[in-house]
C-alpha cells in the first residue's frame, strides 16, 4: 500500500501556484493512462483559475483549502474547504475566490 500526505501535497502546489504565471500546479498523483481511476492534486492562487473546458465522464472536486466557484451553463456552485462537489457533465469553469487546493478525481474510460 502507498501513503501520500495531501496537506504536504497541497503546500507544495500552492507555493509554486502562488509563483508559477499561470497562477496554478497540478500533479496526478494517481492513476495514469493504464488505470481508470485518476487523482489529482490541483492549486490555484487567489483569482485564477482553469478556463473552461470539457468535463470528464465523471469526476469529484474536494476542496481542501480555500474556496473555488465552479460555473457551467448559467449555473454556479461554490466549494470551501471541507465540501466535495461532483462536477456537472458539461463544459465548466473553475476560478479560485482565494488561494485553494483541490483534489480532483476523475472516472477515466478506458480503450
Amino acid at each position: 500500500m502507498q501513503s501520500i500526505s495531501l496537506p504536504e501535497l497541497a503546500e507544495e502546489h500552492l507555493t509554486i501556484a502562488r509563483q508559477a504565471s499561470s497562477g496554478r500546479s497540478a500533479k496526478t498523483f494517481y492513476g495514469g493512462h493504464q488505470r481508470s481511476l485518476r487523482q489529482t492534486v490541483v492549486a490555484l492562487a487567489g483569482g485564477r483559475g482553469c478556463a473552461e473546458h470539457e468535463s470528464p465522464f465523471e469526476a469529484t472536486l474536494q476542496v481542501i483549502s480555500g474556496s473555488v466557484a465552479v460555473a457551467s451553463v448559467g449555473d454556479s456552485w461554490q466549494g470551501n474547504a471541507g465540501d466535495l462537489l461532483m462536477l456537472p457533465p458539461a463544459r465548466h469553469d473553475l476560478t479560485a475566490i482565494d488561494d485553494c487546493v483541490m483534489l480532483l478525481t476523475v472516472y477515466v474510460r478506458l480503450q
